[in-house]
């Protein structure tokens, strides 16, 4: 059991008890994150950014590590997150493995890892984990709250649960309820990890690791990050040279978009731990906006969006996801139209699927940028 802390990472402690949705509570939890940038005089002009899954808390490079984040070219002086304009804060998920309190963090009523023994998460627990550590910063209300992926969930959860609590909000790519293929990709990842003997109901170690069922786990997710016109344009049906090949196995890797898999599955699965995997992924499965909604019928979702109150709001989703189709973020647009935001909807032609809002920067970073710039945050220079 292992926790994957970056250097910088800075801790907040939640109140203790921390009680869960679904029963339960944590003690003596701590949310990880990173900031950038400074906080006016007046506290108006932050940021909040709700990541997915597996990223940890450092978003870009900054005074505390200088190392580049998972979205380095959005985040920074003249990026269109314009850190020179705004004072950005992202966290570490609840349930996560890279510092937030979660399955491999010490339970302190046992002096051991909490393994299953931690209480079921959920996506309204994690946006109120945030939420905490946005109160502890002394800001009362966000300029704008952006979820990527996942965050896209946690983030309405967050704006459903604390209403007033933002300005503004950015859904990129996210949804506001799990759609059954979205579900059924994720069940087939949590029992590839489950199947694999050394998980041991959750009973594993560094030595004895489940990383056959990680490493399919984590296949199964790239091969729905992106979309098939790029699997085509980037491999093709190339093979692998001879020489790159095991001859001792007649069924081992031969094309190159398969040893693509076998690399990027390798790399990641020592760097995330298999419990924190599983809660973080069911709690996607059950989150539900439909929960809120006034009424259950064929409209309660946009019900439930409708009682978000914002200024502005934008959806920006893409033509080729299949995880998060983009129907998805048409709806989280609409409804939030509906509750008296100046909503925008942006469906982008890239052809990277989920994955496009960490890699299309171009895209991506055109509307998100061109939305920020219009809130007009006070003009101030410096800070890191």
């Amino acid at each position: 059991m292992t926790e994957y802390i970056p250097p910088g990472t800075r801790f907040h402690a939640l109140p203790s008890p921390f009680p869960m949705k679904r029963g339960g509570a944590l003690h003596g939890a701590r949310m990880a994150y990173e900031t950038w940038g400074e906080l006016n005089a007046a506290r108006d002009n932050a940021i909040l950014i709700l990541t997915g899954l597996s990223p940890n808390a450092h978003a870009a490079a900054n005074a505390g590590n200088p190392a580049p984040g998972w979205w380095e070219e959005m985040l920074g002086p003249g990026k269109p997150i314009d850190t020179d304009h705004w004072f950005v804060v992202c966290v570490n998920s609840l349930g996560s493995c890279k510092g937030s309190t979660g399955p491999a963090s010490i339970d302190p009523a046992s002096g051991e890892p909490y393994r299953l023994d931690f209480p079921k998460l959920s996506i309204e627990d994690g946006a109120n984990a945030a939420h905490e550590v946005v109160r502890g910063l002394g800001i009362e209300r966000l300029a704008c709250l952006i979820g990527c992926s996942m965050g896209g969930m946690t983030a309405l959860a967050y704006l459903l649960l604390h209403p007033g609590s933002a300005r503004s909000h950015i859904n990129v790519s996210g949804s506001a309820r799990a759609l059954p293929f979205s579900i059924a990709i994720r069940s087939l990842q949590r029992e590839a990890i489950r199947l694999d003997p050394n998980w041991n109901q959750g009973r594993y170690d560094d030595t004895h690791y489940p990383e056959n069922g990680m490493r399919m786990a984590r296949k199964l997710g790239v091969v729905t990050y992106r979309s098939a016109l790029e699997w085509s344009g980037r491999f093709g049906r190339v093979r692998l040279d001879s020489d790159r090949r095991d001859g001792d196995d007649p069924f081992g890797l031969e094309f190159e978009v398969e040893s693509y898999l076998e690399g990027h599955a390798r790399r990641f699965v020592r760097q995330f731990d298999p419990n924190c995997y599983l809660y973080l992924s069911r709690s996607m499965d059950w989150f539900d906006v439909a929960e809120y909604a006034p009424a259950r019928g064929p409209d309660e979702v946009l019900q439930a969006l409708s009682r978000i109150a914002l200024e502005k709001s934008l959806a920006i989703g893409v033509e080729t996801d299949i995880l998060f189709p983009l129907q998805q973020q048409e709806e989280i647009a609409e409804g939030l139209r509906l509750g008296g935001a100046d909503s925008r909807f942006a469906p982008l032609p890239s052809p990277q699927g989920h994955d496009a809002f960490l890699v299309d920067i171009p895209r991506f970073g055109d509307r998100i940028g061109g939305f920020l710039a219009e809130l007009r945050p006070p003009p101030r220079r410096g800070g890191w």
